[in-house]
């Protein structure tokens, strides 16, 4: 009976000793790392005036379900797809003062990152314009890609090229289009246009073309737009 006993023991024993939480403890396991939500910009948002050059960049406070400690990193550009960087900062906070050059326009996003280096995405993209030294009349805010998409396939020989762009004094707006197959198109389609789309036809298939937007507000401003591409099947 005594021998039964002993057995019983040791047979709980190994049981509850292989027992069942995921990390060393039993409890949840401590490999697995979340990445924070993604921080909301606050300032400047998107065709924001910026009448100081000294900016005060501000965004909405991000979680980490794991309760890891949270900094944050911000990129400023003049290029809307972030291909060069003027700016990159980390910061502890939800706020930094940065000074840029007077009557530009910039791109900015911020994404956050956890002490174990995990990253949110990043924040939606804003564009904002410093004011220039006496200025009574702004640039226009460089044009936005709206079709084909950055690098698109399209079918057929024929092209809709549409885009957007603002301007901060409300100004009339027109538009030069340039569009080859040189890398940095010089070929002008279109001229003093107000239209924000223009039907390119008679494309070659299997080619790569270039387009981009000369935008003028009619009092001497003038933003010229980032090149962008796309392809014909």
């Amino acid at each position: 009976m005594r021998k039964a006993y002993l057995y019983l023991v040791v047979l709980v024993s190994l049981t509850y000793s292989c027992g069942g939480g995921d990390g060393e403890d039993g409890g949840p396991d401590s490999s697995v790392n979340n990445a924070p939500t993604v921080p909301s910009q606050v300032y400047p948002l998107n065709n924001t005036l910026c009448i100081d050059n000294e900016i005060n960049f501000q965004w909405n406070a991000s979680s980490d379900e794991d309760g890891d400690a949270i900094s944050y990193e911000l990129e400023i550009s003049e290029m809307s797809d972030f291909s060069s960087l003027i700016k990159e900062k980390e910061v502890g906070g939800r706020s930094t003062t940065i000074l840029l050059e007077k009557g530009k326009s910039f791109y900015w996003r911020v994404r956050a990152l956890d002490a174990r280096n995990m990253e949110s995405d990043f924040s939606a993209v804003s564009q904002f314009l410093t004011e220039g030294e006496g200025v009574s009349n702004h640039l226009p805010f460089a044009p936005e890609l709206v079709s084909p998409e950055l690098d698109e396939t399209i079918g057929g020989a024929n092209a809709t090229l549409s885009w957007t762009a603002n301007d901060v004094d409300n100004d009339s707006l027109l538009f030069d289009v340039y569009l080859d197959t040189a890398s940095a198109p010089v070929t002008k389609i279109s001229e003093n246009q107000t239209a924000t789309t223009f039907n390119a036809t008679g494309l070659t298939a299997a080619t790569t073309y270039y387009f981009k937007v000369v935008v003028k507000d009619g009092k001497g401003g003038v933003t010229i737009g980032q090149i962008w591409s796309f392809k014909t099947n």
